[in-house]
């Protein structure tokens, strides 16, 4: 007999990333999850699947891309697995994780320092300013936006100090489309936006929810908004917290801590373990 993911029962995992950022952000959780035996992809969105300096260079793939078109993207990647995986995304890739599962994909999911999806109404001024390169001009709705070495430590490695934080930038940080940052900020305003997901799905996987305490993005108590936006569904939806971290969570000293929980509490929820299917 085997598993249903693999023969030795691991999990498939897909990493989905967010905004300012490419697949290498994920290369730290990559090497972790792969060596304890987990089959994992990190898929990029359309117009990002390419090296950080080619995409530096020439960003205009990405104009005007958008939540649903991401969406799809992913979505159509997950239907062609054999089984379901666990979705783990970071910022805007936590919105994307908890539409796909609303639409019945993955087995569990990890939403960490998920961008608000439609409902979730609280915007704090650290939020509003790591926004404002892309809000403050209607025009960055169809084209990508560059963030400078300081709007970057400001919204990303905001516990790191100057030096760390340039060196994490000039690895990490890519240009990005405008347009989801709109419809997240109009999202509310509208009756079918990108960012809209049944919060009252009882049948969707289980979703986990993980803030950093330090996080001027998407600070914590937007996470828990998010959260208990989630109260009347049946499903598992859990919160985490961790302390004095920042929005890049994933990519700073420490992430080990983050990584390790997040696979942790989706392999604890994750049934594919305990399905079988003849060899």
């Amino acid at each position: 007999m085997s598993s249903a993911n693999s023969p030795d029962g691991r999990s498939t995992i897909v990493l989905i990333h967010g905004l300012w950022l490419n697949p290498r952000a994920w290369e730290y959780w990559i090497d972790r999850y792969s060596k304890a035996g987990h089959r994992v992809i990190a898929p990029a969105w359309p117009g990002m699947d390419g090296e950080v300096k080619a995409l530096r260079a020439d960003p205009s793939a990405m104009n005007g891309v958008g939540v649903a078109e991401v969406a799809e993207h992913y979505e159509n990647i997950i239907r062609g697995m054999r089984t379901p995986p666990v979705l783990i995304g970071h910022s805007f890739g936590g919105v994307l994780v908890q539409i796909l599962l609303d639409r019945g994909l993955g087995h569990a999911g990890v939403a960490i320092a998920p961008a608000p999806v439609k409902g979730v109404f609280r915007l704090s001024l650290s939020s509003l300013r790591a926004a404002f390169p892309v809000l403050g001009n209607p025009a960055n709705r169809g084209r990508t936006v560059t963030l400078s070495p300081k709007q970057w430590h400001y919204g990303f490695t905001n516990t790191s100090d100057e030096a760390a934080s340039m060196a994490a930038y000039h690895r990490y940080h890519v240009p990005s489309s405008g347009r989801p940052l709109w419809q997240a900020a109009t999202a509310n305003l509208l009756p079918h936006p990108a960012t809209k997901v049944n919060l009252r799905n009882g049948t969707r996987a289980p979703l986990l929810i993980i803030a950093g305490g330090s996080d001027h993005t998407a600070p914590p108590a937007l996470n828990r908004e998010n959260y208990r936006r989630y109260d009347r569904s049946s499903a598992i939806t859990d919160y985490k917290v961790f302390p004095h971290r920042p929005h890049f969570t994933i990519g700073v000293p420490g992430w080990e801590a983050v990584a390790d929980y997040a696979l942790g509490w989706a392999t604890k929820h994750d049934t594919t373990h305990l399905e079988t299917t003849p060899a």
